[in-house]
C-alpha cells in the first residue's frame, strides 16, 4: 500500500513539474533610440529652468518562430518641458526589447504574462540607460519611477474593450 501512496505521489510532483511555469531571457536589445537636447540646438539660455518630465510607456509583444519564444519591446517617450514657458528641454525616446523564452504558462494567461512580467524584468535595464542618456546628454540624470504594468495592462484592456464597444454602436 505504501508504495502504491508513493507511487501516485511521485506521479502528482511529476505532473506539477510538467505544468510549472519556466521562463528565461535570451537576449536584450536596444531597438531604438533617439535623444534630442533641444536647449543645446536652439541654444537657449539655462536661467530660470523648472523642468516638468514626462513619461508615456507602450509595451508589445509578438510570437517568434522558435517554440515557445517571444519578443517584448518596451517604449518609452521621455519629453521634459521648462514649467516656466512650456519649452522642450529635451525629448528622448527609447524602444528596448528582450527576448523570453516562455513555457508553463496557460494560453488564457500568456497575453498578460507577456505584458507584465516580461518587462519588470528588462524595466531595471530602461531605467539605467535613461539616465545614462539623460546625464550624457548634458542634464541631470533622470531615474524614471518604476513602472505599474498590471495597471497599465488593465488600461489598455479597459481601452479595447471601451473601441470595440463604439464600433458595436450604430452610429444614426
Amino acid at each position: 500500500m505504501t508504495e502504491a501512496n508513493g507511487e501516485t505521489q511521485g506521479q502528482g510532483e511529476a505532473q506539477n513539474a510538467g505544468s510549472q511555469v519556466r521562463m528565461s531571457v535570451l537576449a536584450q536589445f536596444i531597438r531604438d533610440m533617439s535623444f534630442e537636447n533641444v536647449v543645446a540646438q536652439k541654444g537657449l539660455q539655462g536661467g530660470d529652468v523648472q523642468p516638468d518630465v514626462q513619461v508615456a510607456v507602450s509595451l508589445d509583444a509578438r510570437k517568434r518562430p522558435a517554440d515557445h519564444q517571444y519578443e517584448v519591446t518596451h517604449k518609452f517617450r521621455v519629453t521634459s518641458k521648462n514649467k516656466a514657458n512650456g519649452d522642450t528641454l529635451f525629448l528622448l525616446e527609447l524602444d528596448y526589447g528582450g527576448i523570453f523564452h516562455v513555457e508553463g504558462v496557460p494560453d488564457e494567461q500568456l497575453h498578460p504574462f507577456l505584458l507584465i512580467e516580461c518587462p519588470r524584468l528588462l524595466f531595471p535595464f530602461v531605467r539605467r540607460i535613461i539616465s545614462d542618456i539623460t546625464r550624457d546628454g548634458g542634464f541631470p540624470p533622470l531615474n524614471i519611477d518604476a513602472v505599474d504594468y498590471l495597471a497599465l495592462y488593465r488600461q489598455e484592456l479597459a481601452r479595447r474593450a471601451q473601441a470595440q464597444t463604439a464600433e458595436a454602436t450604430p452610429v444614426q
